[in-house]
């Protein structure tokens, strides 16, 4: 089956609703599945050696443009031909294996713990699709560039999608001079397509819905659950960011929806890097159980405003249950009057069609 085919057969079916723009990309994803199915490792004298490369796509765009669905339904297109041996991944948790399959090298006393990671990985898959690449981390900055040369000279070929161009990656990262050839690998190695639609499809599944609940009860609880499986489709598992060397675990993480708690997030020693992570990673953040906040949870509340500027100068879409309205969550204490910036912008996040507008987020 084309993936022409199998993006109209969903479209019958009611699992998505067409779009000139992503019908536009089709022929690009047709490209990669048809000659995935026909190329074939060339034979050598004495064994079969890698084979031939198939030039990969590099898919971004905005909000909810249905870029993660389109990737999908490539990948499971090139599973049912049955010619390629597919890993499907979130970018972020690729780089969580390959950082510990790295450590598991140095161990063994090799010399370059890249060659062997890559080398594996080539021998038992030829298409990598990627989920939202993005670097923010100076480790993976330093590592992507050697891994996904190996990777390409072994033959592999790479699909991902990314809330911004090439060009764009790892912007102002420290180093970032030495990240630029990867940049241009990437440039000489996939197509890179932009997936121009003026349609959030993500933001019409929230069109009407209520954001912010409260108070934090079952009743509040039921209808977050019932947005997640809307969202997620029940789909999801948790997520690692690397920030400077640190892990941030997300506890639930699915296609940029994130789902974690309030002490997941604010009890914890967490700054403002690990939540501009978050918000680079994440399109909607799902937050349970806000407490009230006063001068006895400070710490937390202090976190919970720069969690709170993170996602709004991110455009990330907020849905949160809480204890209290955004203009009652911190009325008594140190830091009351500086928390009113926050209950307004967490206002203004509620708002029908906030963050639907930013053209550089996936």
């Amino acid at each position: 089956m084309t993936i022409q085919e199998a993006y109209r057969a969903r479209a019958e079916s009611g699992r998505l609703t067409p779009d000139p723009a992503q019908e536009a990309i089709l022929p690009q994803l047709e490209r990669v599945r048809a000659a995935l199915a026909e190329a074939q490792p060339k034979r050598g004298l004495f064994r079969r050696s890698a084979p031939e490369p198939v030039r990969g796509l590099y898919l971004w765009g905005g909000v909810g443009r249905g870029k993660s669905m389109l990737m999908d339904l490539m990948a499971e297109a090139v599973r049912e031909d049955g010619q390629a041996t597919v890993e499907r991944q979130h970018f972020h948790a690729f780089m969580q294996w390959v950082h510990a399959q790295m450590n598991v090298a140095r161990k063994q006393g090799v010399d370059d713990a890249i060659k062997p990671v890559a080398d594996d990985l080539a021998g038992r898959v030829r298409l990598l699709a990627f989920d939202e690449m993005q670097i923010t981390d100076i480790a993976d900055a330093m590592i992507v560039g050697r891994l996904f040369q190996r990777l390409f000279e072994q033959g592999m070929t790479v699909v991902t999608t990314s809330n911004r161009p090439p060009g764009d990656l790892y912007k102002d990262g420290l180093q970032r001079r030495r990240f630029v050839p990867f940049i241009e690998l990437l440039k000489e190695r996939l197509e890179v397509v932009e997936l121009a639609s003026p349609n959030d499809h993500r933001q019409g599944r929230l069109a009407g819905s209520e954001r912010y609940f409260c108070p934090a009860d079952a009743e509040a609880r039921a209808a977050i659950e019932k947005i997640w499986q809307e969202l997620t489709g029940g789909e999801a598992r948790p997520e690692v960011l690397r920030v400077h060397g640190r892990d941030v675990e997300i506890p639930a993480f699915h296609n940029g929806v994130a789902r974690a708690g309030f002490h997941d997030l604010c009890s914890k020693a967490l700054g403002a890097a690990d939540y501009l992570a978050l918000a680079a990673a994440a399109r909607i953040l799902v937050l349970e159980n806000i407490p009230r906040l006063s001068s006895e949870n400070f710490n937390q509340a202090r976190r919970f405003v720069t969690l709170v500027d993170a996602l709004y100068e991110g455009h990330v879409q907020l849905i949160c249950s809480a204890a209290a309205p955004p203009d009652m969550l911190y009325i008594e204490g140190e830091g009351a009057f500086e928390f009113e910036r926050t209950a307004s912008r967490l206002v203004e996040m509620q708002s029908e069609g906030w963050g639907a507008g930013s053209a550089d987020r996936t």
